[in-house]
């Protein structure tokens, strides 16, 4: 039984916070159909079956366009139903190209010069939890698209040269290219109103090929039990019909007089292998015959894959709009004539209705203090985050086992990637860090993800924070499957940290939520303890846990010498996770004394960990830095004193508790005072006492006792080590002139600041943790730093930078710096935004300018935008942080007592703030177990029958 949580519905409420409210409680669901086809499945793990994992080579591509993928479908501006039965995107053909642009390109992690890196742009302007109104934009060349030539000259580029993007090669010189605008409008849950602009932005006359593409997933051809039913589109009139045994009969329809062509969703084998195929007209049957005049689409207007066909003669600097609807118009088995679909009035009324719905629903989330360049920043942060949302199937046992129509897979396979992951089944819509670099989820980014979308959509925010949690996903031994390349990596354990976030966005109400992620994150845990801390001495190991290449070595391979890493940011995360779990314990005990217990198992766990950390060498008083130790067989231990954001991480290990809190809750406070009798050396940590604005007494648990703050915190806020003038550096600028470097069995090993790409090929060299700025561990060290300031108050003042001889309260010293990572993506005196670095195009042309981008990392130096382009997901944490600069001080925020109040660094939710009992919150109420995904599949709060699967 879902428990619904209230939602605005009543007369004069927000239309997109109802159908929130209508989607969480399971009435209406609007989420069935979005943005949840990928933009690239090629060159993924799930399609890979090589002996070797060689993803990359087994489905380039070239292959694209040729070969049916097996789990899941891509394209460009598409849209899906959360089951992926079927498929709708653009494609485009300027009449030069050799193929017709169906999906973006990019090179593979073995062809660019730092690892994967896609060469088209394209962004997301907009888009509203439920997907009832979206916009999309893409700049297509009208010059043959350079393949050939992006892929040889980064081929020959070196690492410690910059990429050759599509800009450079001149493509767009004297504004020769189309500006294509897609805008969805949703007149019900299953009937999508599109619009498809394209401007020519040449000095000349232009033709333009736009085919809006209609095709079923291909389910049909591996052979499964039950699942031989094939689906058909008919080509009627100018429009596609489709009809599917479980979906029903679907309409594609459009405007003017375009051609309709059909052929199937199935492999070009004779293209591919020289073998006779499944069909005579195969998947790129449309492709041939567009941009060659092949004979291969099916003359009887029939298949399982369609287009609409338009031809756009476009004079210089004007434009051309196709008026589109795809629409679910009959249940099965949908044997009547399919109806007409409006596409005048009704048609632009919907389109209207919609986007002025989003801009008020953006109106009550948006503070009013933002600036209008802020709120625009932050409005398509939402976008790239709602966009970003993808279907994601992989049945990991059926994969490694083949297909019974397929060639069986090596043997080698079941020894290789992901063969201890066998009991999991993805079938889910999931937020993806990057559509097209990382189209798959990471367990890490997710928590980071949920942040930044709860702000809009709680209800989705807290079903993706429970659904790795949930048997499918969740490993018998209790790890959280990291990412596909490798499920059993180790990414930082910051769930707890995030679904305290997410609750206290939410409005601090949905504590059967909190129970929920409790009792899964307590296996977690233990899994924890028993892998990363083999020897129980509280210090822990944990590989590479996101940071990449931040060591003098791969921390995830085997050690150049017989020992054990201890890793100050491995402790560091197992701290906080301790503080975050007592903290969700400690809430829930405030209505069910029966988690008191699990409060002080936690309490006490923290604090063993917390005293480790100090005995056994991790803090290094003489640098005034935490540092990873190698602990040699002989008992010897080697400190790697490297300055980067691994030493400064145990700042955010920390957490206040209030007086009214520690009174209602004599146990923790009994266990408090052992530690402190009992343990002397637990004074550093646990000790630290005084009292709040309001006069009451408050303790701070924190990994960094108060006589280390200072001295880290100068570390920190020195311009020559870690604070840059937009955030701080994963790795202290100081290793620009003196890399550290270590001897270990006869081999060095060495870092130095690297402030932009990474020159090395360490986990791929597509990420660089040696410099860089980086969203995620930036906006933890500004949360720990409000926390640290609500304790400490106005009487603790830094000099903020190091040697400025200017002192700053913690809260000043937060505020400046979220202002400084906001300024990454605003336009400064000049006009300028530093993601754009040096490339003018971007920082000058009235067209590109402010199309915001959300790259993964930037330069530790100037700002520039580095890595996956599109990592909205993380990085969309900026949005977060305009809601919180603009809305009430910190210092004016309420203490959080007793299961109430905003976190630190939190504040009012979407300029409001939390309504005790109920009402909206940042969009909508959410259901109290998570509410539907996507209108299917497994949900948050539903049965645990495991996913629905058609593997």
């Amino acid at each position: 039984m879902i428990n619904a949580v209230s939602t605005a519905t009543g007369p004069g409420a927000d239309p997109e916070r109802i159908r929130l409210g209508e989607a969480d409680s399971g009435a209406v669901a609007w989420r069935s159909w979005g943005p949840y086809l990928s933009e690239r499945a090629w060159g993924t793990v799930r399609e890979d079956y090589s002996e070797h994992g060689t993803a990359w080579d087994y489905f380039p591509h070239d292959h694209a366009r040729s070969r049916a993928y097996r789990w899941n479908e891509d394209g460009m501006a598409g849209v899906c139903d959360d089951r992926q039965t079927f498929c709708f995107a653009l494609a485009l053909w300027n009449g030069e190209d050799p193929i017709l642009k169906e999906r973006m390109f990019g090179l593979g992690g073995d062809g660019g010069n730092h690892g994967e890196d896609a060469k088209d742009y394209w962004w997301y302007q907009d888009s509203t939890p439920t997907h009832s109104w979206m916009r999309w934009r893409y700049h297509y060349p009208q010059a043959a698209f350079p393949y050939d030539d992006l892929v040889a000259v980064n081929a020959r580029r070196r690492r410690d040269e910059s990429e050759y993007e599509l800009v450079d090669t001149g493509v767009f010189d004297d504004d020769r290219y189309w500006a294509v605008t897609v805008d969805y409008a949703k007149a019900s849950p299953t009937d999508y109103c599109l619009l498809v602009t394209v401007a020519n932005r040449g000095d000349r006359a232009a033709r333009l090929h736009v085919l809006p593409t209609l095709w079923f997933r291909n389910t049909w051809a591996w052979g499964l039990p039950g699942r031989d039913d094939q689906p058909v589109l008919r080509a009627e009139g100018a429009r596609l019909v489709g009809r599917h045994r479980e979906l029903g009969q679907l309409v594609l329809a459009g405007d003017g007089e375009p051609t309709p062509l059909t052929c199937d969703n199935e492999t070009n084998t004779e293209r591919m292998w020289g073998l006779a195929g499944r069909s005579r007209y195969p998947k790129d049957g449309i492709n041939d015959h567009v941009v060659s005049g092949a004979d291969t689409v099916n003359p009887a207007g029939e298949g399982t894959k369609g287009a609409l066909h338009y031809v756009l003669d476009v004079p210089a600097g004007g434009q051309a709009e196709i008026r589109l609807r795809l629409a679910r118009t009959a249940p099965p088995p949908a044997a009547d004539p399919a109806p007409a679909l409006d596409l005048g009035a009704g048609h632009t009324a919907v389109l209207a209705a919609r986007r002025a719905e989003a801009d008020g629903f953006f109106a009550g989330v948006l503070p009013a203090a933002a600036t209008a360049d802020e709120a625009a920043i932050a409005r398509q942060a939402f976008a790239g985050l709602m966009w970003g949302k993808q279907f994601y199937h992989f049945d990991v046992r059926r994969w490694l086992d083949g297909d019974p129509t397929a060639v069986p897979p090596p043997a080698g396979r079941r020894q290789g990637r992901n063969c201890t992951w066998s009991h999991m089944t993805s079938f889910d819509v999931i937020s993806m860090p990057d559509p097209w670099e990382y189209p798959w989820y990471a367990a890490w980014d997710l928590a980071f993800h949920c942040v930044s979308i709860a702000r809009i959509d709680p209800g989705f925010a807290k079903s993706q924070l429970l659904l790795l949690l949930r048997d499918w996903y969740l490993h018998p031994n209790g790890q959280i499957p990291a990412y596909e390349w490798a499920f059993g990596d180790v990414n930082p354990p910051v769930h707890g940290w995030a679904a305290v976030r997410v609750f206290e966005i939410d409005g601090a109400r949905d504590y059967d939520f909190l129970a929920r992620v409790l009792h899964r994150l307590m296996l977690n845990f233990t899994w924890w303890v028993n892998r990363k801390d083999t020897e129980g001495r509280n210090v822990f190991e944990g590989g590479f846990l996101g940071l990449d290449n931040v060591g003098p070595f791969d921390r995830s391979a085997a050690l150049p010498v017989a020992g054990a890493l201890e890793q100050s940011d491995g402790t560091a995360w197992m701290a906080m996770y301790a503080l975050n779990l007592m903290d969700i314990a400690l809430r829930l005990a405030e209505r069910d004394g029966s988690y008191v217990d699990i409060a002080t198992k936690f309490f006490e766990h923290f604090a063993h960990i917390a005293i480790a950390a100090q005995d056994q060498g991790l803090w290094d008083a003489e640098d005034g830095f935490f540092h990873d130790v190698l602990r040699l067989t002989d008992g010897s231990r080697v400190a790697l004193k490297v300055r980067s954001v691994v030493g400064l991480l145990p700042l955010a290990a920390t957490i206040r508790l209030g007086s009214a809190r520690l009174a209602g809750l004599p146990e923790l406070t009994d266990r408090l005072r052992w530690f402190l009798t009992n343990r002397p050396g637990s004074a550093r940590v646990l000790a630290a006492r005084r009292l709040a604005a309001d006069g009451r007494q408050q303790r701070m648990l924190s990994m960094v006792g108060p006589d280390q703050l200072v001295h880290l915190l100068a570390r920190m806020f020195d311009e020559e080590e870690f604070l840059s003038p937009y955030g701080l550096r994963s790795l202290s600028r100081a290793h620009l002139a003196e890399p550290f470097t270590v001897t270990l069995a006869g081999q060095d090993f060495t870092v130095g600041y690297e402030p932009a790409e990474s020159t090395s090929g360490l986990f791929g060299g597509n990420s660089n943790w040696r410099g860089p700025i980086w969203l995620p561990t930036n906006y933890l060290l500004v949360d720990a730093l409000r926390e640290y300031a609500a304790f400490f108050g106005d009487d603790l003042r830094i000099e903020y930078p190091t040697r400025s001889g200017r002192k700053c309260t913690l809260t000043e010293i937060a505020d400046d710096l979220a202002d400084r990572l906001i300024a990454l993506f605003r336009r400064d005196a000049s006009g300028r935004r530093p993601i754009f670095g040096a490339n003018e195009t971007f920082q000058q042309h009235p067209d590109w300018r402010d199309l915001i981008v959300f790259p993964e990392y930037f330069h530790g130096d100037n700002g520039a935008g580095l890595g996956a382009w599109h990592q909205t997901g993380w990085t969309a944490l900026v949005a977060d942080l305009i809601l919180t600069r603009r809305a009430v001080p910190a210092r004016d925020r309420p203490d959080p007592v007793a299961g109430g109040g905003p976190v630190a660094g939190g504040g009012p939710v979407a300029g409001g703030g939390p309504v005790a009992g109920g009402g909206p919150v940042a969009g909508g109420g959410p259901v109290a177990d998570g509410g539907p995904v996507a209108g299917g599949g497994p949900v948050a709060g539903g049965p645990d029958f495991g996913p629905t699967s058609d593997s």
